[in-house]
């Protein structure tokens, strides 16, 4: 792997490295599920859900890298399964933020932050697009010269997840501190991150 990664082209991966950034500056669904956690649940919440968003990614590439992803992207049943049940699950998250009756209830507690994990985990793993956009993306920037193209998936796919977080983190973070000062004069942030996670659902089945 090591040996692979020092074979890679140096300009080729400042490329990537470019044009990655401007993929996580680009508001998607990723970005939003965080920013509608952090909201609603506070800087820890909107933490916990980039963890959850970048293990789904993890999963993603590692399938691209073993090859499964092609035969997924390649089934148009498996890609409308995974696309309903996606939104449904969105949908289930919209219908909680707008019933809850406390915020503090979705931030307090090792419960609370496992479940912000396991939300934005799910929310990405059931996205369909995620394995269209890794599979159209990364082989983009590989090249048979520098190694196998798995292992230079694998690479590509470390350096996007690990930018990802960093700058999903920082937004996430920044949406939960100002949601910690709003909390408390008004319940309209549950029902701001209800509305988010319903469009949400809704671009994931009609766009």
């Amino acid at each position: 792997m090591l040996e692979t990664f020092a074979n890679m082209d140096s300009v080729t991966l400042w490329a990537f490295m470019a044009a990655s950034l401007v993929m996580y500056l680009t508001p998607g669904a990723d970005m939003m599920f965080t920013i509608a956690s952090g909201i609603s649940g506070g800087p820890k919440a909107g933490l916990a859900a980039t963890v959850g968003v970048t293990l789904g990614l993890v999963v993603h590439i590692t399938l691209a890298a073993a090859g499964l992803a092609v035969l997924i992207a390649a089934s148009p049943t498996a890609l409308l399964a995974i696309r309903y049940a996606g939104a449904a699950y969105l949908v289930v998250l919209a219908y909680q933020s707008w019933t809850a009756k406390q915020v503090e209830d979705d931030v307090e507690g090792r419960s609370s932050v496992l479940r912000a994990v396991r939300r934005g985990f799910l929310t990405n793993i059931l996205n369909p697009k995620i394995i269209l956009f890794i599979l159209a993306f990364l082989p983009q920037f590989t090249t048979p010269a520098a190694g196998p193209i798995w292992q230079q998936i694998v690479i590509l796919g470390v350096m996007f997840a690990s930018g990802g977080f960093v700058v999903v983190s920082m937004i996430g973070l920044s949406a939960g501190l100002v949601g910690a000062k709003l909390k408390q004069a008004t319940g309209i942030l549950n029902k701001i991150a209800a509305v988010i996670f319903g469009g949400l659902a809704a671009k994931l089945v009609f766009d």
